[in-house]
C-alpha cells in the first residue's frame, strides 16, 4: 500500500502556486465577485498554534469552494502588529520593536504559506508599515475635522510600577493583571472618538446582515439602547424642609417610570459631582470619602458583577425628595452605580428590581409594591401587572402608566422622556511607543487667534491637522514608559517639537499613540486596493468589491472589534469614501481548540501545540483535515494527537485509490450523495460531517476496488479544499495540466442520490412503536395498507378501527387510535 509522501507533494505544490501566483485575483467586472475574510493575526514571537488554522483553513476551504463556482475570490492575509507584547518584549530584550516585528511576520508568514492556504499573497499588508498607518491617520483627521474626535480629561485606572494606563478589563481586584501591583484612578488629557453619536446607525445596521444571532445580541447589550425618562429630585438638608431649600437637584436617568411612587431611596455613583458638592452638609463625610477610595480600586466590571455583594454608605444629613409624593428618602453612595451610565444616579425601587431589593433587604431601607402581582417578601416582582398604590397611575397597566407618568412629569417641570445608551465615546489614546503616532500638533498662537477651520478645531482650540502624511515614528532608544504618565516620545525633542501647519509658529506633536484598534477597524478595506498610494482604496475597487461576503473570527472579537470597525466604515460612508454602510455581509465565529486535558491553551502553562511539529510529522494536508473533523465548527474542541493517525490513514488510502480507477466502471451513486453532501456542509460550515462522508466513500471503494476516471476526478474536486497538495497531485497524475483550483465543482445527479428503500416510522398515539423499510416511491395507500397488516401495530390496535392514519412521506406513518 503506497503512503501519502506528503513532506516532497506539499513543498512541490506550495511552491507551483507561488510560482504560478494561482491565487492572485483582479477586479473583473465580468465575474461575480466574493470576498472571504479571517480575523489577521498579532505577529506574537511565539508563532501560530494549532488555534490559528481552525479558522483559517475553514474560510480556505469556503474560498476554494466558491472558486470552484466560478466566482472571483479575494482571500487576504495580513498582520495587526502594533500593541504592547512587542513593545514589553522591546523593553525586556533592548530589541527595537520593528525589528522583532519584523521576524515575527516573516515567521508567521512562513508557516502559514506551509498550511497551504489560498491567500492572495500580493494584498499581504501590516500595519507597522507606514504606507498602511498613513491611512490609519487620514482616517483619523477625517473623524477630527468632523467633530468626532475631540480632547478630554478623565479619570482612568494608572498602574504605578507598569507606568500605564489600564483598561477596565485588565484591572481585577484592585490590582494590574500585568504585575498584580495596585492600581490607583488618574485624571489624564486622552483623545476620544463619539462613538455614541452613531449608536443609532450602530443597531439599525444589524438588522441587514447575517451575523450569528450571539454576535448580534452582543452588539446590542454594549450599546445598551434604553427608553425612559429623565427625573428630577430635589435634594434638602437636614432641618430645612421648606421648599425654596431644594436649591439642589438630582437627575436620575429610569427605564421604569411608571415605579416612581415605589422609589424609597437615591443612589449615587462614588464619582458624582453630587458628592463633592455637599459635603459640607454630609455628616459622615470622612466615612463616605473612605468608601469612594475603596470603590476607586475596583474596575467597573467588578462594580456591575451581578453577583457580587452590593456595598454602600448613606449620605447623611441630606434627603432626596421624591417628585411623585414629595416624600424624603435617603441618598447613599454605592459603587454599582458608574458614573459613566445615565447620569450617575438612580432611584431604587427596590420592590421591582432584584439589585435594589436586594440592597435594601441588607441595609434595612423601606419597600413599597407599586405594580400587582407578585410577592415583594420573596423578592422583586418584575412582571407585568396593574398598577397600585401610586396616586393618579394607579389600575393603569405598566405601559400606560409609563406614558402617563412622562407626560406628568414634563408638565410639571420635573422630567422629560429620554433615551439612554449604556455605550460609551471610545477612549483612543495610549501613552506608549508602539502605535500610530496621532498626526496633531498643538499651536498657542493659532489657539488664541481662535481661527477655527473645522470642528475638531472648534472643539478642541490650538489643535491643527498634520496632513504631510505619513507622520513615521521616530528612532528611540528607551521604550519604557514614564513616570509622568507621557508616551517615550514626550522625551524625543526633536520629534516632539515643530512648526505649525497652519501659521509656521511654534508647536509641539502630540505624543500619544493610537490604540491596538485603530489599525485592525479599517483593513478590509486596504486589502482591496492594498499599493494604492493616493487614496485609502480606489472607488472602483471599493464598488466592486466590498462588502465582506464572509468574515469569520473569534468570539471574544464579536463586540469590540465589530463595533469600532462597522462604525469607522459608517463613517466613511456618511463622508463619501466607502459605498456601503456595513463593511461585512455575513459574520461566523468558531469554537477555540483546548490542550489535551481541556485546558485552554497558553505558554504559561506550557499546553501550546505547535502546528510546525504536526506538519512535519503528519503533513499540512493531514492536519487541516483533522482541525475541521474535530467536531461541531462552532463549539470548542480537545485537541488529541492520536487523532491525526486516523486522518494520516485516510490520506494513504485516497492515495491508493489510483489503483482502482478502471474503464467500463459504472458511475458510483454514493459518489453523488457524498458531492451533495459536501457542498451543503461546505456552505452550512459542518465541516466534521463532510470529512466523515468523503471518509465512508473512500472506504466503499477500497472494498469494491474500482472507480471511473471521472468518479475519480469528481471525487478528487470535492478533496480539494480539504486536502489541496494531494488533491493537486493525484488530479496531474490522472493527466491533467492545469490546476484543480479552478476546476468547476462538480454537480450530482438527482436521480443517483435518490434511495431505493426508505426506513419509515410507526407511530401509535404519538409514540414510535415500529418501523418498516419500503420503496421510496410507494403510494400512501400501499403503505397504510402494509403498516395496518403488521403483527406489532394490530397489538396496539386491540381489534379497534384507527381513527386517523397520516403518512408523512419517507419519514413517519402517525395513527391516532
Amino acid at each position: 500500500m503506497e503512503k501519502y509522501n506528503f513532506s516532497k507533494i506539499e513543498k512541490k505544490w506550495q511552491e507551483k502556486w507561488e510560482e504560478n501566483k494561482t491565487f492572485e485575483v483582479k477586479l473583473d467586472e465580468s465575474k461575480e465577485k466574493f470576498y472571504v475574510l479571517v480575523e489577521f493575526p498579532y505577529p506574537s514571537g511565539a508563532g501560530l498554534h494549532v488555534g490559528h488554522p481552525r479558522s483559517y483553513t475553514a474560510m480556505d476551504i469556503i474560498a476554494r469552494k466558491k472558486r470552484m463556482d466560478g466566482k472571483n475570490v479575494l482571500y487576504p492575509i495580513g498582520y495587526d502588529a502594533f500593541g504592547l507584547p512587542t513593545e514589553n518584549y522591546a523593553i525586556k530584550t533592548g530589541r527595537a520593536p520593528k525589528e522583532v516585528t519584523k521576524e515575527n511576520i516573516a515567521n508567521f508568514r512562513r508557516q502559514l504559506k506551509s498550511l497551504g492556504f489560498s491567500f492572495d499573497w500580493s494584498r499581504e499588508i501590516d500595519t507597522t508599515d507606514p504606507k498602511y498607518y498613513k491611512w490609519t491617520q487620514w482616517i483619523f483627521l477625517q473623524l477630527f475635522k468632523n467633530g468626532l474626535a475631540y480632547k478630554k480629561s478623565m479619570p482612568i485606572n494608572w498602574c504605578p510600577s507598569c507606568k500605564t494606563g489600564l483598561a477596565n478589563e485588565e484591572v481585577v481586584n484592585g490590582a494590574c493583571e500585568r504585575c498584580g501591583g495596585e492600581v490607583e484612578k488618574r485624571d489624564k488629557s486622552q483623545w476620544m472618538l463619539a462613538i455614541t453619536k452613531y449608536a443609532d446607525k450602530l443597531l439599525d445596521g444589524l438588522e441587514n446582515v447575517d451575523y450569528v444571532e450571539r454576535a448580534k445580541t452582543q452588539q446590542r447589550n454594549w450599546i445598551g439602547k434604553s427608553e425612559g425618562a429623565l427625573v428630577k429630585f430635589g435634594i434638602k438638608q437636614k432641618g430645612d424642609f421648606s421648599a425654596s431649600a431644594q436649591d439642589d437637584m438630582l437627575e436620575v436617568f429610569t427605564t421604569r417610570p411608571d415605579t416612581l411612587f415605589g422609589a424609597t431611596y437615591c443612589v449615587v455613583s462614588p464619582e458624582h459631582s453630587l458628592v463633592e458638592e455637599l459635603k459640607g452638609k454630609i455628616e459622615n463625610f470622612d466615612e463616605v470619602l473612605e468608601y469612594i477610595k475603596q470603590a476607586g480600586l475596583k474596575s467597573d466590571l467588578e462594580r456591575v458583577e451581578l453577583q457580587k455583594e452590593k456595598t454602600g454608605v448613606e449620605l447623611k444629613g441630606i434627603k432626596a425628595v421624591n417628585p411623585a409624593n414629595n416624600e424624603e428618602i435617603p441618598v447613599w453612595v454605592a459603587d454599582y452605580v458608574l458614573a459613566t451610565y445615565g447620569t450617575g444616579a438612580i432611584m431604587s425601587v427596590p420592590a421591582h428590581d432584584q439589585r435594589d431589593w436586594e440592597f435594601a433587604g441588607k441595609y434595612g431601607l423601606d419597600m413599597v409594591e407599586v405594580i400587582s402581582g407578585g410577592d415583594i417578601l420573596e423578592g422583586a416582582f418584575l412582571g407585568e401587572g396593574g398598577v397600585v398604590n401610586s396616586d393618579f397611575l394607579n389600575e393603569l397597566s405598566s405601559k400606560e402608566s409609563k406614558e402617563k407618568m412622562i407626560a406628568w412629569l414634563e408638565e410639571k417641570g420635573l422630567g422629560e422622556r429620554k433615551t439612554n445608551f449604556k455605550l460609551r465615546d471610545w477612549v483612543f489614546s495610549r501613552q506608549r511607543y508602539w502605535g500610530e503616532p496621532i498626526p496633531l500638533v498643538y499651536c498657542e498662537s493659532c489657539a488664541e487667534k481662535g481661527d477655527f477651520q473645522n470642528e475638531g478645531e472648534k472643539q478642541n482650540p490650538g489643535w491643527i491637522m498634520d496632513e504631510n502624511l505619513p507622520l513615521e515614528l521616530p528612532e528611540v532608544e528607551k521604550y519604557e514608559p514614564t513616570d509622568s504618565g507621557e508616551s517615550p516620545l514626550a522625551s524625543v525633542e526633536e520629534w516632539l517639537k515643530t512648526t505649525c501647519p497652519r501659521c509656521g509658529g511654534e508647536a509641539h506633536r502630540e505624543t500619544d499613540t493610537m490604540p491596538n484598534w485603530a489599525g485592525s477597524s479599517w483593513y478590509s478595506l486596504r486589502y482591496v486596493d492594498n499599493n494604492n498610494d493616493t487614496a485609502l482604496a480606489s472607488p472602483e475597487a471599493l464598488k466592486y468589491w466590498m462588502p465582506v461576503d464572509w468574515y469569520n473570527g473569534g468570539m471574544e472579537h464579536t463586540t469590540l472589534h465589530l463595533l469600532y470597525s462597522r462604525f469607522w466604515n459608517i463613517f466613511l460612508y456618511d463622508i463619501g469614501v466607502v459605498p456601503q454602510s456595513e463593511p461585512y455581509q455575513k459574520r461566523t465565529s468558531h469554537g477555540m481548540i483546548l490542550a489535551e486535558n481541556g485546558e485552554k491553551m497558553s505558554k504559561s502553562r506550557g499546553n501550546v501545540v505547535n502546528p510546525d511539529e504536526i506538519v512535519e510529522k503528519f503533513g499540512a494536508d493531514a492536519l487541516r483535515l483533522y482541525i475541521m473533523f474535530m467536531g461541531p465548527f462552532d463549539q470548542a474542541v480537545v485537541w488529541d494527537t492520536n487523532g491525526l493517525k486516523g486522518v494520516k490513514r485516510f490520506l494513504d488510502k485516497v492515495v491508493n485509490l489510483q489503483e482502482f480507477v478502471k474503464k467500463d466502471v459504472k458511475q458510483n451513486k454514493t459518489l453523488h450523495k457524498t458531492i451533495k453532501k459536501v457542498g451543503e456542509d461546505i456552505e452550512e460550515m459542518s465541516f466534521n460531517t463532510s470529512v466523515a462522508k468523503m471518509m465512508e466513500f473512500v472506504n466503499e471503494i477500497t472494498k469494491v476496488q474500482e472507480i471511473s476516471k471521472e468518479d475519480m476526478e469528481n471525487f478528487l474536486k470535492i478533496l480539494s479544499p480539504f486536502a489541496p497538495h494531494l488533491a493537486e497531485e493525484l488530479w496531474e497524475k490522472l493527466g491533467n495540466t492545469e490546476s484543480i483550483a479552478y476546476e468547476l465543482w462538480p454537480s450530482y445527479d438527482e436521480n443517483m442520490i435518490k434511495d431505493e428503500t426508505v426506513k419509515v416510522g410507526i407511530q401509535i398515539n404519538g409514540k414510535v412503536r415500529d418501523d418498516i423499510e419500503v420503496p421510496a416511491e410507494i403510494s400512501e395507500e400501499e403503505i397504510k395498507e402494509l403498516v395496518l397488516q403488521r403483527e406489532k401495530v394490530q397489538k396496539w390496535l386491540e381489534g379497534n378501527e384507527p381513527k386517523k392514519v397520516i403518512y408523512v412521506k419517507g419519514r413517519l406513518v402517525s395513527i391516532v387510535v
